[in-house]
This record gives C-alpha cells, sequence and structure tokens, in this order.
C-alpha cells in the first residue's frame, strides 16, 4: 500500500511491501536502508530489486509490486533529491505505468527539486516535444528552462535544443529572437550564436527582429541624419540600416568576450558539475571558494545567487557552502531565503552525524527572535544523536540566555539524566561499560559548574558540583580534566591556599583507580604545568617528583650503549680479579 505522505529522515521506516514475491528479500533490503539512510549504494539496491519484481513492473504488474516501486522513488528522491538521472527514470517508468500525465507530474516534481539541472530540464523538453502537440506548451517548458539554465556557462547544449524545436515548427521569426538572444549571453558559446545571427542582420531578415523599438528608432534618425539625400526605401538606406545594427552589437560581443576570458578560467578547475555522494577532491573544492569569491565582490546579485545554486548540486554534502551562502544572503537582508538555504542543507543534504549545519540554523533563529524554532531545532538533533554533548550544551546555553543560569542547569540535570539511564541500560545488557561511556555526563556535569563559576560568578556553588558528582564519574578523564581546570583557574587569593585545591584533585586522580594510565599521564602533565606557572620556590621539587612517578625510571632495556658497554667492563674485571 502507499505510504502516507511524510518525507524526512526516518521516513523510510513507513516502508511496507505486502506482496508475496521475494518478501523476505525486499524486507532485508528495506531494513538494510532504514540503518544507514544517508548511504546511496543501500538505496539503489532496494529500488533496482523493486524495480526487478514479476520480472520487470509494468501496468501490468501486481497493485502491490507497483506501490512498492513508487514508494522506493518517492522516499528515495526525497533523500537525494539531485539525482536527477533517478528522476529521469522514474519519470520514464510512470510513462510506461501512467502514461504522459503522471510522467508530467514527475518531471516538474524533478525540476523543482534541482532546477539547476540542465540535463534534466533538457530531458523534460524533449519529452514535452514527444508527448504533446500544443508549440505554446512546449515553449512554455523551455523558457522556464531558460529562466534557469540559460544563463549556464556552458548552456549551449540547451539552446540548440530550444533553437532546433523553433526551426522545426517552421516559425524564423522566433529562430531570429533566439539566435539574438543566446548571441547576448554571458556564456562560453555566446559567439557561435552571433555568427549564425550575423547573416540575418545583413540579410533581409525584418529590422524589427533585430532590435527593439527604441533602438530602431535610434539608428534609424542616426542614418536619415547621415544621409539626408538617401531613399529611405532604397537598398543603400537598407544597407546602411543594418551596418548600423551590426555596429550596435559590435561593442556588447567584446565585452562579453572579456568577460567570458575571466570566468573561463574559474570554469576550468570544475569537473563536476552533477551530485553524487563521492567527495570533491580539495583542487575543486577550492576553485568553487575563488569563483564564489570573485562572484560575491564584481557581479550583480542575481548572478551570485545562481553561482551558489550551482555550487551546491556538486557540493551539496559540503556544509561549508551551505553556510556561506546563509551567511551572504543573510548579509542581504534576505533572511527567508537565509532560512529556506539552512533548512535545505539541515533537513535534506547534510547528513544528521554532522550537525554542525543545524546548530549554526538554531543560532540564525534565535539571533531572529524565533526561540521556540531554535529550541526545536536542538531537540530534533539529539532525538537521532541522544547524548550528543556540543547540541546539548548548545541548549542548555539557549536556555541561560533567554531564561537564566538556572534554567540552563536544568536541562543540564535532564539530559545528565538521560544519559545515566543509557548507561544503566547498557551495563544491563552488555553487563560492562567502557571509560568512553562516561564522557557525555562528565562533560554536561562540568557545563553546570561552568555557569555557575563564570556566568553566576558563584565559586562556591561551582566547586560543590564537582565534590558532590565525583564519585558517579571517577572513569571520566572530561570530568576530572574539567575538575583540576577549574581549580587551577582560581585566581591567587590573599590568605588563601589555592594550590592545596589544585593539589586535592590531583592526589584524587592519583588514587583513582578507575582512570587508564593514559588518562592520568595527561592529568598529571596538567598538573605538572600548574605547578611550575604558579608554584613557589620548592615547585620544582614537586614537579621532579611527580615527572618520576609519571615516567618511571630508566630500564635496562632502555640504558644507552655507553652505560651497557661500561657494565661489561666492569664485570669482566671483577671476573678477572677472581681468577
Amino acid at each position: 500500500m502507499p505510504v502516507d505522505q511524510f518525507f524526512g529522515r526516518g521516513a523510510v521506516r513507513q516502508l511496507k511491501y505486502v506482496g508475496e514475491e521475494a518478501a523476505s528479500e525486499i524486507q532485508q533490503l528495506i531494513e538494510a536502508v532504514i540503518a544507514n539512510e544517508d548511504e546511496l549504494e543501500k538505496w539503489e539496491a532496494l529500488l533496482n530489486r523493486a524495480l526487478d519484481l514479476e520480472g520487470g513492473v509494468t501496468r501490468n504488474s501486481h497493485p502491490n509490486a507497483i506501490d512498492l516501486v513508487r514508494d522506493v522513488f518517492n522516499l528515495f528522491l526525497a533523500k537525494f533529491p539531485l539525482l536527477y538521472a533517478y528522476w529521469k527514470k522514474y519519470a520514464n517508468w510512470e510513462f510506461s505505468i501512467g502514461g504522459p500525465e503522471t510522467a508530467d507530474e514527475i518531471y516538474e516534481r524533478g525540476v523543482a527539486a534541482i532546477p539547476k539541472s540542465a540535463d534534466l530540464w533538457e530531458n523534460y523538453c524533449d519529452f514535452k516535444i514527444m508527448t504533446c502537440h500544443d508549440n505554446n506548451t512546449i515553449r512554455e517548458i523551455f523558457e522556464r528552462a531558460a529562466s534557469f539554465v540559460g544563463l549556464d556557462f556552458f548552456s549551449s547544449s540547451f539552446w540548440d535544443k530550444y533553437i532546433e524545436f523553433e526551426e522545426r515548427v517552421q516559425e524564423p521569426g522566433k529562430v531570429t529572437q533566439l539566435l539574438k538572444r543566446a548571441s547576448q549571453l554571458p556564456t562560453y558559446h555566446f559567439e557561435k550564436y552571433f555568427q549564425k545571427f550575423y547573416p540575418l542582420i545583413v540579410g533581409s531578415e525584418p529590422y524589427e527582429n533585430l532590435v527593439d523599438e527604441a533602438t530602431l528608432d535610434g539608428i534609424t534618425t542616426k542614418v536619415k541624419v547621415q544621409n539626408p539625400g538617401l531613399n529611405p526605401e532604397s537598398i543603400e538606406f537598407d544597407r546602411e540600416i543594418r551596418k548600423e545594427i551590426y555596429n550596435w552589437y559590435c561593442p556588447g560581443r567584446e565585452e562579453r568576450s572579456h568577460y567570458i576570458r575571466v570566468l573561463y578560467e574559474f570554469e576550468l578547475a570544475i569537473k563536476r558539475h552533477y551530485f553524487t555522494t563521492a567527495e570533491l577532491d580539495h583542487e575543486e573544492l577550492e576553485g568553487w571558494r575563488k569563483y564564489l569569491d570573485h562572484h560575491e565582490k564584481s557581479e550583480t546579485e542575481q548572478n551570485v545567487m545562481n553561482l551558489y545554486e550551482r555550487c551546491l548540486v556538486p557540493c551539496a554534502l559540503h556544509e561549508e557552502f551551505w553556510g556561506r551562502y546563509a551567511r551572504w544572503l543573510a548579509s542581504r537582508n534576505r533572511e527567508e531565503d537565509a532560512r529556506i538555504v539552512y533548512m535545505k542543507a539541515g533537513c535534506i543534504f547534510i547528513p544528521i552525524s554532522r550537525p554542525e549545519i543545524r546548530l549554526t540554523w538554531a543560532r540564525f533563529e534565535e539571533k531572529l527572535g524565533r526561540i521556540h524554532v531554535a529550541r526545536d531545532i536542538h531537540v530534533s538533533i539529539l532525538e537521532q544523536l541522544p547524548g550528543h554533548v556540543e547540541t546539548i550544551t548548545s541548549l542548555a546555553g539557549l536556555a541561560r540566555r533567554h531564561e537564566g543560569n538556572h534554567a540552563a542547569i536544568q536541562v543540564l540535570d535532564e539530559y545528565i539524566e538521560i544519559e545515566k539511564n543509557r548507561l544503566a541500560e547498557k551495563m544491563a545488557q552488555e553487563g560492562k561499560l567502557e571509560a568512553d561511556d562516561f564522557e557525555a555526563c562528565g562533560h554536561l556535569v562540568a557545563e553546570q559548574a561552568r555557569i555557575l563559576w563564570k556566568c553566576e560568578g558563584d565559586v562556591s556553588a561551582a566547586r560543590q558540583i564537582f565534590e558532590s558528582k565525583q564519585d558517579q564519574f571517577l572513569a571520566s578523564e572530561t570530568f576530572w580534566a574539567k575538575y583540576l581546570d577549574f581549580e587551577a583557574s582560581q585566581p591567587f587569593v590573599k590568605g588563601q591556599d589555592t594550590h592545596a585545591y589544585v593539589k586535592a584533585v590531583y592526589d584524587k586522580i592519583v588514587g583513582n583507580g578507575h582512570l587508564n594510565k593514559e588518562a592520568k599521564e595527561h592529568l598529571s602533565k596538567a598538573y605538572m604545568d600548574f605547578i611550575l606557572d604558579r608554584g613557589d620556590k620548592d615547585a620544582t621539587e614537586e614537579w621532579m617528583k611527580i615527572h618520576r612517578e609519571v615516567h618511571g625510571y630508566v630500564s635496562k632495556d632502555t640504558e644507552s650503549p655507553s652505560s651497557k658497554d661500561a657494565q661489561n667492563a666492569a664485570g669482566n674485571a671483577r671476573k678477572n680479579r677472581t681468577a
């Protein structure tokens, strides 16, 4: 049966197959996608197997098989909307199942999802030419395509297709208009179109097809002034008009040629113009950065936006470019456009395992006063990444800024309890816990103390947090590192032994049997640095003592060759004396 109209992370869980053929295999493939829905190959395996049911799903297949294919396509393309080849594949399949109307709907969804795909627009235009007999309807599709991809640097295949269509339907006036239009665009092949346009200028094409009315009036007046005795109906007058029309286009050609030479250097650095889950190499990423730098400094706002939209197809998995685009839009007071960019990045393209762009989105919403939205973004991250320390800390910071310090501490308390319950469940299931399991809680407790110390100004309350929780997080290196740093960071107060507080924490670390050797070495190094930075005249004595305890004495296996030689010589001498 068809899935509900719910898309987004986790939506694949609603996918059901009630058919009999390959039921267990299909279910295994569905579960594989559920386990890692960011992995493209698992989706492709599921889709291909669904399409192969009954020897290939057609309009005569069982409704269960048709529903499954349709549902998988919908969920797959909601997850990976930039895969233009799959939109084409889906449209072709729908054409075989339901005819041109259903295929048309898929193409419309496809170009809405990836409007900067020249390939998809060209496929859509081909489909319309094949299935539609209304030339005006076909032109509407071409014009929509032109508004999205007509300005692309290498857009000649699109313009060739559009011109070919008008030639086929025998509309020479429209062909002229397209040649004129394409020859004036700052695209790599603009000169090719001008060379086709030039014979029309000097030939017999009506003037009104060559230039706009205002320009033609100006040219006509100029020719009459320069040639007062020339008959406007004469061939000579026509020749002068056409010469002036050609001259009118010349400065623009020169400017475009220079402009194209500048852009060509940037375009050379871009090898991939389509989306794939494979990472882009460093050189290509750097090429996009330089191209965007150039546009932001010297191009119109619309041209900058067009380049960003192009960039975010091959670079869709790189949050760097999403964040950069959103910041650029916000700097131009286009907050709603920036919000859409953050939403696309956070909800569709950037895997949840990399939540940084979502946290930036939350701060963007907070800055605009949408506190509840910022909070919801944090909560949605934690639903997918329970125990993610940076997100919990950020959520507590949101509460502190708008509700006060104790609200932040309460948020941290809630998530500390959630983490403790998770640890209890793991202990019950596995019978043991690793040292790393305690790090999240240790960090959150330390954050509570930090808020009391630095935001509330209550050192005693912060110290009480550490002291009261220390027995719960004996195995957390983070907890002890933060505790030691807290005491070591306290200012000198006359009459108060700050060193004693720090040493007391260090002594607990040394006597802590739950910390591994490496953790103790890290913490000892921090304490040794404190001794040298803040200690008195006896500091080096304590430092040397700890240094010896941490690193031990020189073992026999690590003695120098000269030392061993000396020992051997002494041993031989003793033997000789005895003999």
